[in-house]
């Protein structure tokens, strides 16, 4: 019986083996076929004395000759997807580089990103960490390319950060988390929610994170202290220190953060371990209060907020400006 089980373990992973490979070349196919299809419709509408009008118009008639030749997926709708396919990525061997892997309905929804740096990123990180539809169309909605940036911007000044800037957010959006939307809240209601949620919250982080440990105790000869949530990142390969505030950032903060950064890398850090990174994660946050702290000074110190619910886009699009207005105004 033993041997039987084994032998359509075998069989049955041979079978699913080749039915992914099959899936795989299939999408590769019709990926490259709706590419085709974008590029001839582009070239006939060029064609076109009157090209607003001319192009609407031969999709329409083509929708309605492909309809009748094969049945469903040929909409008006469907084809201008084409069409924008083939205008998003118009050289074939951009296409082959930065598409390969990711499905008709991954690519659908990068073609409606605003710039070619964020398409980039969305066709590089769909592609390298295995993001699901879901997973890439909420991140687009929460600006996350964005979110890197607004990092970046805040840390240009600082010598050495540029190495993991990449990895920082600001802010993070925690709507998963089901928080109150108002009112104060208590640090540990906080952290116990993303235990709680402990999957999607290293899906918001990025890539690389994997979790160590909540309240991990450090001590001294003379006294304890508790870290709130502790991870490695192993691209970076470094362990991250997360300090969770529900208030307003203080120096107090900043410079409690800074001594828990300093005593991890004395007492825990590997001998092949890159320098601690310490984050804390606060509701709000006085940008006059980091520019003149630690954190300026210091390459593995960030403070990023946090927000209790999914804001639209373009309320995400304007506290990202907010900050980098405010950032540009004091540097």
């Amino acid at each position: 019986m033993n041997a039987l089980t084994s032998f359509h373990t075998d069989i049955k992973t041979i079978l699913e083996q080749a039915r992914g490979k099959a899936r795989s070349a299939v999408n590769a196919a019709m990926v490259e076929a709706y590419w085709l299809i974008g590029q001839r419709i582009v070239e006939e509408e060029q064609q076109g004395q009157q090209k607003a009008l001319y192009g609407k118009r031969l999709m329409e008639d083509l929708s309605a000759a492909l309809t009748t030749d094969f049945g469903k997926g040929f909409s008006y709708a469907n084809l201008y997807n084409c069409r924008q396919f083939y205008l998003t990525f118009p050289e074939q061997g951009i296409l082959y580089t930065a598409c390969r892997e990711l499905s008709w309905s991954h690519l659908r929804l990068i073609m409606r990103v605003d710039s070619p740096q964020a398409l980039d990123y969305y066709c590089k990180e769909a592609r390298e960490q295995n993001w699901t539809v879901r997973q890439l169309e909420r991140n687009i909605k929460t600006q996350s390319f964005h979110r890197l940036l607004s990092t970046q911007a805040a840390q240009s000044e600082t010598p050495g950060a540029s190495d993991h800037l990449e990895f920082i957010k600001d802010p993070y959006v925690l709507e998963f988390l089901q928080l109150p939307e108002l009112g104060q809240l208590k640090e540990n209601k906080l952290e116990q929610a993303i235990i709680d949620e402990l999957q999607k919250f290293l899906l918001e982080m990025g890539k690389g994170f994997s979790f160590v440990a909540r309240q991990m105790r450090i001590s001294t000869e003379t006294s304890h202290f508790y870290l709130d949530l502790v991870f490695y990142n192993y691209l970076l390969k470094c362990f991250v220190i997360i300090d969770l505030k529900t208030g307003k950032l203080s120096h107090q903060d900043i410079g409690q953060m800074d001594m828990y950064v300093r005593m991890f890398d004395d007492l825990k850090r590997g001998e092949d371990d890159n320098p601690t990174i310490g984050i804390i994660l606060c509701d709000s946050k006085d940008e006059t209060i980091v520019k003149y702290s630690v954190i300026k000074e210091n390459p593995q110190l960030f403070a990023s907020k946090y927000q209790r619910i999914l804001p639209t886009e373009d309320e995400l699009i304007a506290e990202i400006e907010r900050e980098k207005r405010l950032i540009e105004g004091l540097a």
